[in-house]
């Protein structure tokens, strides 16, 4: 079993930043796939980015390519985002996961974990 649980979402002006974190409890924390994953009111969640444990390869939507960087630090159990250049459609709740085993990890699907997400506002 592993709980994770977010920090770092906040009110921020288009053009600013945020980090958001995650903590996983448990132990082999490196052992699993992390992913960043969002819901904006009406839409359906949707993926971020992920990095996987052991060689930290990583993945991002194109929608955030360039702007957001997520990396991880196994010693801490923790993931994190940044997120740069925020714009109002980045507006949502972000969701951090953790998948065991994941061959895509853009899909909601392959997660078996869930924190209880993190507001993030963008305003023009």
């Amino acid at each position: 079993q592993v709980q994770l649980v977010e920090s770092g979402g906040g009110l921020v002006q288009a053009g600013g930043s945020l980090r958001l974190s995650c903590v996983g409890s448990g132990r082999a924390f490196s052992n699993y796939v992390m992913g960043w994953f969002r819901q904006a009111p009406g839409k359906e969640r949707e993926f971020v980015s992920a990095i996987r444990g052991s060689h930290g390869l990583t993945y991002y939507a194109d929608s955030v390519k360039g702007r957001f960087t997520i990396s991880r630090d196994n010693a801490k159990n923790t993931v994190y985002l940044q997120m740069n250049s925020l714009k109002p459609e980045d507006t949502a709740v972000y969701y951090c996961a953790a998948a065991y085993r994941s061959a895509y990890p853009e899909r909601t699907s392959e997660f078996d974990y869930w924190g209880q997400g993190t507001q993030v506002t963008v305003s023009s």
